[in-house]
């Protein structure tokens, strides 16, 4: 129970990280939703669909090949720089090289060119502090991590409410401002935000020794790129809707299909939370006797907040969209949220059953699991979405998130195989499915909706009575 102590300890500092961040986007969204139109808000959403693509080629693996080396290695200090001189050498070259072609490159991704230009600004400075954030992880420095990314935040929220908001509202000469390009002001404060980040983490780039060795060179590319193949894979699971939507149905719906997406990002948040704490614990932990009972409990509990998450998330789905989409114009996509939410518990799900293959060292099947949900995502997008419309795309990543929780399972377990409790687990599921269901079929009647979550709270507390004592007495 010690262990459990310290990784959810960890893991709410951590999630604070990600938690406040998201808060603070959540504050974004009325914002962007109120003076963006739908189109807009689709040119907002492709340029972070591609800097997501890049951020995955960009590091190729190394975040968590640098993890697993770090945890075992008697060279720290090598294994920091050698990753450190790696992302940089490999960023710059990316920047020379895109920025020389920069006119051609943005006609291709259907980028405004200031905007790619931006785009590749961010992509390279976000680059350069992957190592140094990596290290404050794996060296258990969760309050310095989370205050530099709340920093970074911060001013990137501040600068939207700027520019988006005060100018215009206040009429402040601000340079040469287009009152009607404000989308090309959320990239420029996100520019600000990363070189303020990568000022605070510069410390790192002169206190190391700079050693760069060839052999932990070759370690980690042999153990990250199946991670960067898996890492693309899950970009387009994530966001091949957002790129096709414009495509077939119009940026319209696709603006409003985003819109409405960002709703599911509490559970993304909680998941989010949860892998910035789990996975250093899961590399360090790995040694002890108990770390396959450690990890089964780990989930049970990820699965109990998860469900509850899906269930309140669902329960006050009408009050949550009033509050975070204002502009009505926007809700013709509401009905994805559940569908999202849950698909979103499953690559949670996922992400705790893939310790099996990284501490196995068969990252390959990461990258074959992703395949195929990228596969499924692909398909399921081209064949349904001209047959029932963006529903399709809510449907596919269910469906490719699902696809890769029951295939890990089942491969981990030949592999590593690890005491989960299925009957518990898919009970707390099929529980929190079913009072969503009868949540969404209540026409809104909060009395009702409030009863199905203090009654999954209830049976929650009833079965884990016992082992919560335990955990709170350790």
């Amino acid at each position: 129970m010690g262990a459990l102590k310290t990784f959810f300890k960890d893991t709410v500092i951590y999630g604070m990280a990600t938690v406040l961040p998201r808060l603070m986007n959540f504050i974004l969204v009325p914002l962007h939703t109120d003076t963006l139109e739908t189109t807009s808000y689709s040119d907002n959403t492709t340029f972070y669909v591609y800097a997501a693509f890049f951020n995955v080629l960009l590091t190729y693996g190394m975040e968590t090949a640098f993890f697993r080396f770090f945890s075992k290695s008697e060279e720290k200090g090598k294994v920091f720089s050698t990753t450190l001189i790696s992302l940089t050498a490999t960023a710059v070259l990316f920047f020379v090289v895109s920025f020389s072609f920069n006119r051609q490159l943005a006609t291709l991704v259907n980028l405004n060119q200031d905007y790619f230009n931006l785009l590749l600004s961010v992509l390279v400075l976000d680059t350069l502090v992957v190592a140094p954030f990596a290290y404050l992880r794996a060296t258990g420095r969760p309050i310095k991590f989370t205050a530099i990314k709340l920093s970074n935040i911060a001013i990137y929220v501040l600068l939207n409410f700027f520019f988006l908001w005060a100018v215009p509202r206040f009429g402040f000469q601000f340079f040469n401002f287009d009152s009607n390009d404000l989308v090309k002001y959320i990239f420029i404060a996100n520019l600000v935000a990363s070189i303020a980040t990568l000022l605070l983490l510069s410390p790192y780039f002169f206190k190391t020794k700079f050693q760069f060795d060839i052999s932990i060179l070759k370690q980690l590319l042999n153990y990250g790129w199946p991670i960067m193949v898996a890492g693309l894979a899950y970009v387009i699971n994530e966001n091949f809707d957002k790129w096709l939507l414009p495509e077939m149905l119009g940026k319209d719906i696709n603006g409003a299909y985003s819109g409405c997406y960002k709703i599911a990002v509490f559970m993304t948040i909680f998941i989010q939370g949860f892998r910035l704490g789990a996975e250093p614990f899961f590399f360090n932990h790995s040694k002890e006797t108990n770390a396959k009972s450690t990890y089964a409990t780990i989930m049970k509990y990820f699965v109990i907040f998860g469900s509850f998450m899906l269930v309140f998330i669902v329960a006050y789905l009408d009050i949550i969209k009033e509050f975070l989409v204002k502009d009505e114009s926007y809700w013709i996509a509401i009905e994805i949220v559940p569908i999202v939410l849950l698909a979103n518990l499953c690559l949670g799900i996922y992400f705790n059953l893939a310790i099996w293959y990284k501490l196995t060292d068969r990252t390959q099947y990461g990258m074959y699991l992703s395949l195929v949900g990228a596969i499924i995502t692909i398909a399921f997008n081209y064949i349904m979405i001209p047959k029932i419309g963006f529903m399709a795309s809510a449907w596919a990543t269910l469906a490719a998130y699902g696809v890769m929780m029951l295939l890990s399972y089942f491969f981990g377990q030949k592999y590593y195989p690890v005491p989960y409790n299925l009957k518990n687990i898919a009970f707390y599921l099929i529980l929190a499915i079913v009072f969503s269901v009868l949540a969404l079929r209540t026409n809104s009647n909060y009395y009702l909706n409030t009863g199905l979550v203090l009654v999954f709270l209830g049976i929650v507390s009833v079965l884990e009575k016992n082992q919560l004592k335990l955990f709170l007495k350790s």
